[in-house]
């Protein structure tokens, strides 16, 4: 008789022990939670698993044959060790046991079984120390069963060190006995539609198959229904954004005079996106907008369009840059569009940590009684002594530099403003909000006439080192020829790395290599005073540690041409506008993530001279780190390059804060090549949503909404 539901608790389930377990392993804590961490692959009896595959270091679960047991007595110390050799029938390897030789009574020659352990070596040989394994039955019980069990698949976990995979199969297995029937998220419509299996027989048929036949309805019906609740609790979040009012902001005479004062025609792109904004600002409900274009295609010119939109009456906008010299950059960039007659009536006014405290009080007053009605700066404008009169929009610029709870912060220092989002390269959770349709997206992709381009290429140390030396060949020959170079390290002293050395380091992940940083602006700075082709050229630093007005000082003096190369950190990474800078070099450009790499790119090229990029790397040929840069080289596209970064570092959490990777709510369905299901389960979503806006008549789907959109990520859907 059925004794517990989804919602039933773990260690009344299965027991208080190893309930604890699989909460210290997994963060487990219902029934429900236990049956959505699915198998990761199936094997078959009798299929043996080749361990010239296995990977040194992981931890491994295979299937393979007892082939040989010997015992003998250590030497320099008490016991004795067993040692088990196993087989796939073609390679070996060993498994290491001590002081436990009762197990030569399991471990006979012949038995086949299911064996887990981190994968080391010994004297040449491949062995797994105090493995985990059960066996499969005797040989005549096994001669008994051989029919029957040859067509059931062994369902194989993500396991941990302290919870093996068979020890989940059999908890799962004990949870499935007493678990009652499981209400259907999906409407009967949907999966009649798509031959969908009912929810009950999925978890079944995922979790202990009967035939390998069984296991793709079951995860293509886990499929739709991850993207079905997921589009509904959007939806809902969307009906609620909507729900709120916003003030209205008609365009007037100061967008009229602005645009009339545009030395240039406004592209086809900029003009559609232009539209769209301007219509959200006189909406009903808060603007909620990504606007996508690659670098240098006018996303500062939408964005300053919409704010003299919000000042026509009288509102205020709020820029955030990601750092110091982008923000001032912003600023003077703004005050030169605005031109003479308009700048003084908007007071574009900067507002940064590092600013003397007597010009940041000024400017915090300027924010605080609505003098100013553009205010651009850092993570300043977030702290709470900073206030406005009447916030009217929000404008995040490269949001992949700001999390969700400090985009947020900014938002509520308005009562309900709208906002605009700026990126060149969405990130994978953006790409994945996308896909569900949570944001109101503009792309602008044509570009304004003019732009030279940009040519990149790897320069692979690990395949040949004298690429090294090449690339400051290849600088000097550019400085030659009166154009200036960037090169980019990824710290600032490689020699004295520490957490605070670091702080404008990628935060991407280097694809789990174990490498230490070997060049950073220092020791680049330091190469380059002595290499020979240097000797009559300029170079500078910039990083994050030096002062701002030093910063801005050196950021000035590249751009004017009296620096021939600037020797950064990623503070150049965004918004930096030099048009006579036509090479960048990235050294270890494995360290960085794809965005990152692509926005750094978009440095060079910005005039009528080709850009040139070279990605320094010494990360070898098939290594994750190696693909991420192969991948930047490959291609101009940002959003070719987004889905990229998406299959290789994961959606992020849909539903919550994280920006991309391990933590993502979604277990089976994958953003880029589901894409068709997500819009299935949209259309299918708002059409429930219509005709049933409380769920009354889908209690399945209100009940896994319930478990899947907590508090949390209801209130993560919130700030989004």
């Amino acid at each position: 008789m059925a004794s517990f539901t989804l919602d039933s608790s773990l260690g009344g389930a299965i027991g208080g022990k190893t309930a604890a377990a699989l909460e210290r392993a997994f963060g487990m804590t219902t029934v429900g939670d236990l049956l959505v961490h699915y198998p990761r692959r199936y094997a078959r009896r009798g299929e043996l698993t080749p361990i010239s595959t296995l990977p040194l270091g992981e931890p491994v679960t295979i299937v393979a044959e007892v082939r040989r047991v010997s015992e003998r007595r250590m030497k320099n110390r008490n016991g004795s060790l067993l040692e088990v050799v196993i087989s796939d029938g073609n390679g070996e390897m060993s498994l290491t046991f001590f002081n436990q030789s009762w197990r030569v009574r399991d471990l006979q020659p012949g038995r086949q079984g299911i064996f887990a352990g981190k994968v080391g070596i010994y004297k040449g040989v491949q062995q797994l120390a105090h493995p985990d394994y059960e066996l499969f039955e005797d040989a005549d019980t096994a001669r008994l069963k051989v029919q029957a069990d040859a067509k059931l698949p062994i369902p194989i976990y993500p396991a941990t060190s302290t919870v093996a995979s068979w020890q989940l199969q059999k908890t799962v297995e004990l949870v499935l006995d007493g678990l009652g029937e499981v209400p259907d998220p999906l409407t009967e419509e949907l999966r009649a539609r798509h031959g969908l299996v009912d929810a009950r027989t999925a978890i079944e048929h995922i979790h202990r198959p009967t035939d390998f036949d069984q296991i793709e309805p079951a995860r293509a019906t886990l499929r739709m229904q991850e993207a079905f609740v997921l589009q509904v609790a959007l939806l809902q979040q969307r009906q609620f954004v909507r729900a709120l009012s916003a003030t209205k902001r008609p365009p007037g005479s100061l967008l009229e005079r602005f645009d009339a004062s545009l030395p240039f025609p406004r592209t086809p792109d900029q003009v559609a996106v232009g539209d769209d904004v301007a219509r959200d600002l006189e909406g009903d409900w808060p603007m909620n907008r990504l606007v996508q274009g690659e670098v240098g295609s006018g996303k500062t010119l939408v964005a300053l369009r919409a704010m003299l939109q919000v000042a026509q009456s009288g509102g205020q906008s709020a820029l955030i840059a990601p750092t110091e010299v982008l923000a001032a950059q912003h600023v003077r960039s703004i005050a030169r569009m605005l031109g003479p007659q308009l700048a003084p009536e908007l007071m574009p006014t900067l507002l940064t940590g590092q600013l003397p405290a007597a010009e940041r009080r000024k400017a915090a007053l300027r924010a605080a009684s609505g003098q100013a009605l553009i205010v651009v700066g850092t993570h300043a404008l977030l702290s709470e002594s900073t206030t406005f009169a009447d916030l009217g929009l929000v404008v995040v610029d490269e949001q992949h530099r700001f999390g969700v709870e400090q985009r947020e912060s900014l938002r509520a220092k308005g009562s309900s403003p709208h906002a605009l989002v700026l990126t060149a390269t969405p990130i994978p959770r953006t790409v994945a909000m996308t896909v569900f349709g949570d944001l109101d997206v503009s792309t602008i992709r044509t570009m304004p006439a003019g732009r030279a381009g940009i040519e990149t290429y790897v320069a692979p140390l690990a395949e040949r080192s004298s690429w090294f030396g090449r690339v400051w060949e290849r600088i000097a020959e550019e400085v030659a020829q009166g154009r200036q170079a960037f090169v980019v390290c990824a710290a600032i002293d490689a020699e004295k790395l520490t957490k605070d050395d670091t702080a404008d380091e990628p935060a991407g992940d280097t694809g789990g290599e174990a490498s230490r940083t070997r060049w950073g602006v220092v020791q680049v700075a330091d190469l380059l005073s002595r290499h020979p082709s240097f000797s009559d050229i300029r170079v500078e630093i910039l990083h994050g540690k030096m002062p701002s007005e030093e910063k801005d000082a050196v950021m000035q003096a590249f751009a004017r041409g009296d620096v021939d190369v600037l020797v950064a950190t990623t503070v150049v990474e965004v918004g930096v506008d030099v048009p006579n800078a036509s090479t960048m070099a990235i050294l270890e450009a494995d360290r960085f993530g794809v965005s990152q790499l692509h926005q750094l790119r978009g440095r060079v090229g910005r005039g009528g001279i080709p850009g040139l990029c070279l990605l320094v790397t010494g990360a070898p040929l098939g290594t994750p780190a190696r693909d991420r840069v192969d991948a930047v080289a490959s291609t101009l596209d940002g959003f070719a390059l987004a889905e990229i970064d998406l299959e290789l570092r994961g959606e992020g959490d849909v539903l919550g804060d994280a920006q991309s990777g391990a933590r993502s709510s979604l277990r089976l369905l994958r953003v880029v090549k589901d894409a068709d299901i997500i819009s299935e389960a949209r259309v299918a979503a708002e059409q429930v949503l219509a005709e049933d806006p409380a769920l009354l008549r889908h209690p399945g789907l209100a009940a896994a909404l319930e478990r899947n959109v907590g508090m949390a990520e209801r209130a993560a859907l919130a700030k989004n």
